[in-house]
């Protein structure tokens, strides 16, 4: 009885032993997600001023990572446009912010870090703009031409956008991203006898004020932290 008394409690500290390590083991395997600060820039707009003088600007993009699938995110530019229309053409120049938030709609297998983006954004700008020159189409067959140069300063927009988007790791940290976005503008401040037809960050102005813009990033990210 003592002989089958030890072996039952050598046999137990035996089993505790084992099932100890194989937590300490499974703790050890655990997979901690990056939190970090992500930021970037769009690579388009860069591209268009090298080869237009009608489109300038610039775009930097950020996100940060505060939930498992929740990141918030901005988006601050400028732009430099001139749009020729049949009758008309105009220049407008201006900055924008955009704020918002995305969220990762992609499972990722385990250590990636890629998304399929669905976000919202709401968009402010300030801008002016300049009316370089119309035709006054009274007679279609002799219009009369001017150079009128009219500015307009101190105008602004406000809208909201749906995003999608993908963002994919093709380096360590490095993300190339694209997004597509469905605005609707809220609000705008123009001239009394000049409709804004082109808002930075908004994009084109169509009819209906509704409007749609993309942009291509390429980021880094800064990871704080793993939770």
């Amino acid at each position: 009885m003592l002989r089958f008394t030890i072996s039952i409690i050598i046999l137990f500290n035996f089993q505790m032993m084992t099932g100890q390590l194989g937590k300490q083991e499974q703790d050890t395997a655990t997979y901690k997600d990056r939190y970090g600060l992500r930021v970037g820039i769009d690579i388009v707009r860069p591209i268009y001023s090298m080869f237009s003088e009608d489109q300038k600007g610039f775009e930097i993009v950020g996100d940060y990572r505060v939930h498992k699938r929740f990141y918030v995110a901005t988006e601050l530019g400028y732009r430099d446009h001139t749009r020729q229309e049949d009758f008309f053409d105009f220049s407008t120049k201006g900055q924008y912010i955009k704020l918002g938030v995305d969220y990762n709609a992609y499972k990722n297998w385990l250590g990636m870090e890629n998304m399929i983006v669905v976000g919202l954004r709401y968009g402010f700008s300030t801008f002016s703009q300049t009316v370089n020159d119309y035709t006054i189409n009274a007679d279609p067959f002799l219009p009369e031409r001017t150079d009128p140069g009219m500015s307009y300063d101190g105008l602004s927009g406000h809208w909201a956008e749906l995003v999608l988007g993908l963002k994919v790791e093709v380096l360590h940290n490095v993300f190339l991203g694209v997004s597509f976005r469905g605005n609707t503008l809220l609000s705008s401040k123009q001239p009394e006898n000049f409709k804004n037809l082109y808002i930075p960050g908004f994009e084109r102005v169509f009819v209906n004020n509704n409007g749609f813009s993309f942009n291509y990033t390429i980021s880094y990210l800064i990871p704080f932290y793993r939770k």
